[in-house]
């Protein structure tokens, strides 16, 4: 793992997810990209280069927020970019090649019933770069155990694993796999994929409604430091990837949750 993208909002939780990307990092030897987009006024009135005191003062946003962490003695490069999170994500990811993002799950709404805002929800849903969510008030801790939850054996992606078999490596991580057998499951989902063997430390087969209600049902017995999904088109957020935002009555998790895609 080398490029670990950080996009910060204007939440009182970024100062904390900031942090944890830093200690990730630190421990991960990767380098950490803190990221935040902007837009300008499409009518500047009198305004005169409007678009370049927007930027800079996103860039002052961005070195008070690293300024306000232990840094840890990562290395830390800004990013300011003008347009959307995601098509700046994709540009970035395009130039510099993005191992993993790391953002916080809390929103920005005051809505307390709100998992995943919209920034997040919009990351998982348009593009193909891994994502850690960080809790609320989450402390960063070495990841010793990992439940990954998932309805079919099936792996179609290369490096749809990497970065779980990067914190492997790195922490000795023990991965327990839920497999959830949901109703029209075909045969063919039930054989675990070589490389998910190769991680597994234990086995748990279970038959819920849904991939989540699987995972609400043992995630006590294995009390995982992680929580670990692919994010597939008939997989465990099929319906939540349809929009932005996702409530914590549809799911929920007080530890970090790592989404794995996998880039074509």
């Amino acid at each position: 793992m080398q490029n670990i993208l950080v996009p910060i909002g204007f939440t009182e939780n970024a100062q904390n997810t900031l942090q944890y990307a830093i200690d990730f990092a630190a421990e991960t030897n990767a380098k950490v990209f803190v990221f935040r987009a902007y837009s300008a006024p499409t009518k500047m009135g009198t305004m005169i280069n409007v678009n370049n005191i927007i930027e800079r003062e996103t860039n002052l946003y961005l070195r008070t927020m690293v300024n306000s962490v232990d840094k840890k003695n990562v290395d830390i490069k800004l990013i300011s970019a003008r347009g959307s999170v995601v098509d700046s994500i994709l540009s970035i990811d395009d130039e510099l090649g993005i191992d993993l993002i790391i953002v916080g799950a809390k929103s920005n709404s005051i809505k307390e019933e709100i998992f995943l805002g919209k920034t997040a929800g919009s990351i998982v849903k348009q593009t193909d770069v891994p994502l850690l969510t960080v809790p609320e008030d989450y402390k960063y801790a070495p990841i010793k155990n990992v439940l990954l939850a998932f309805k079919s054996g099936i792996l179609k992606s290369k490096t749809a694993l990497n970065p779980l078999q990067n914190i492997v490596k790195k922490f000795n991580t023990q991965v327990n796999l839920l497999l959830v057998k949901t109703p029209n499951y075909e045969q063919e989902d039930l054989v675990i994929h070589k490389d998910l063997e190769k991680l597994q430390a234990t086995l748990t087969v279970t038959e819920n409604a849904t991939t989540f209600q699987g995972v609400l049902e043992h995630i006590k017995t294995h009390n995982p430091d992680m929580l670990c999904v692919f994010r597939r088109k008939r997989g465990f957020f099929k319906k939540l990837w349809e929009k932005n935002t996702i409530l914590k009555e549809e799911f929920y998790t007080n530890v970090p949750l790592l989404i794995l895609k996998g880039k074509k």
